[in-house]
């Protein structure tokens, strides 16, 4: 072939492939979820992965358009608290122990996929309890990004860092303590400040890009406290250091109010549940931008007759709370960032969170803020959270204006992640 035609013939190519993946979606309305605006009518131009245009005076011409009809377009939800490895919260105890990393990821593949249906577009996973060195959310954040399964984009901590015997330490999640599993730093099991950045380094090695630490004791852990300080001080500033050159962020375990404020001062980027604050906490978490991520529909949804008798009383303790604390923090102007603590919510029910945390003191607006830009901006993620020229073409269309009636978030029609449909009317 001539070198005038092959050019030409490369263009033609290039060209018509451009115009192919040009995509127009109409709909009734979007909304601007940083000005707040309610936009009618609404037109978003895809052009491959990104949005190119909103509301334009024209359109490409030879655009394929996809007129959605009386629906509300929003920003890809954005959950930045899900356990994706976890089945549910009943059974997930046998899981841990008696199910191979293998079969985990490949069970887990449905439960991602029942979220990408429902409109979560990006989760940030936040810890795996199964007893393999491999990181296996990693595994599968690698696999969404390669298109081989149906998944929202995934960021991944790997193994959470717990002292050891403490919340995220993989045995205190067994019926008894054995002592037959006394794991190390690679497991996210440390002590002392040498050991917590061994984890830290071990877990940014094999693809992390989130670090969970435990700063407290918990609610699901088979141990008496629910909020006690667990890493010290010292251990805590080490790993917000040794991420912080890896230019990570750190997210906290914290329910009990010592440890949240230990956390906020080593420097977390986020509180995780954040059940028992006092007003030192609060305003520190105001100062210092930290966000909390509330998990505030597990509420409505744990099982507590499912539970030990040992973790329900503390669930009954702590749950309260942390409603509570939540409309403080809201009033206080804590920011705040969507977090389901999935499967405590089902996979898939993640948009309950929009409603619990409505019911809980925030506007519906705040509440959809707090699972698209607030959550984008948690995550170090710019790219997405907004309907706007330039970001990823993550979009979802719901049935219903969710600033009048917040539910209209459980009522998903329509799902695009990078330019692609998964979902449609």
């Amino acid at each position: 072939m001539v070198p005038q035609l092959r050019f030409l013939t490369a263009a033609f190519v290039f060209l018509t492939s451009a115009a192919a993946q040009t995509t127009v979606l109409r709909a009734q309305r979007m909304l601007d979820v940083r000005s707040g605006r309610m936009v009618s009518p609404a037109s978003i131009v895809v052009s491959n992965d990104s949005i190119a245009a909103v509301n334009p005076a024209s359109v490409p011409a030879g655009a394929s358009v996809v007129d959605l009809g009386d629906v509300t377009l929003l920003p890809g939800f954005i959950d930045a608290h899900v356990h994706m490895l976890v089945s549910d919260g009943s059974r997930y105890r046998a899981d841990i122990f008696g199910e191979t990393g293998a079969d985990a990821v490949l069970r887990s593949g449905v439960s991602a996929r029942k979220m990408l249906m429902a409109g979560v577009t990006t989760v940030r996973d936040l810890g795996q309890l199964h007893l393999t060195k491999d990181l296996l959310a990693v595994s599968m954040a690698r696999a969404s990004d390669a298109g081989w399964i149906d998944a929202p984009r995934i960021i991944a901590a790997g193994h959470a860092i717990s002292i050891t015997g403490g919340h995220i330490d993989p045995e205190m999640h067994a019926k008894i303590a054995t002592g037959l599993l006394e794991l190390g730093p690679e497991y996210g099991v440390a002590d002392g400040v040498d050991e917590v950045v061994k984890a830290t380094r071990f877990q940014i090695k094999h693809g992390a890009k989130v670090i969970k630490i435990s700063a407290t004791a918990g609610v699901l852990s088979l141990e008496d406290s629910v909020g006690a300080q667990q890493l010290s001080d010292a251990e805590m500033r080490a790993v917000v250091e040794e991420a912080g050159r890896h230019g990570i962020k750190v997210a906290a375990h914290a329910h009990g109010t010592q440890g949240i404020i230990a956390a906020v001062k080593a420097g977390v980027a986020s509180i995780e549940h954040g059940s028992l604050p006092d007003d030192e906490g609060i305003r520190l978490m105001k100062e210092n931008g930290t966000y909390l991520v509330p998990t505030t529909a597990l509420v409505d949804t744990i099982d507590m007759a499912s539970l030990p008798p040992l973790v329900r009383k503390k669930a009954e303790y702590a749950l309260p709370y942390a409603q509570a604390s939540l409309r403080k923090a809201a009033q206080a102007g804590v920011k705040i960032a969507l977090g389901t603590d999935a499967p405590l919510v089902p996979f898939g029910e993640n948009a309950k969170e929009f409603v619990a945390m409505a019911a809980r003191g925030l506007s519906p607006l705040e509440s959809l803020r707090a699972g698209t830009m607030n959550a984008a901006d948690l995550l170090g993620v710019p790219d997405r959270g907004e309907l706007a020229a330039g970001k990823l073409a993550d979009i979802v269309a719901v049935a219903g204006d969710p600033l009048e009636d917040i539910r209209a978030t459980e009522k998903v029609v329509f799902v695009m992640k990078g330019g692609r449909v998964y979902r449609r009317p």
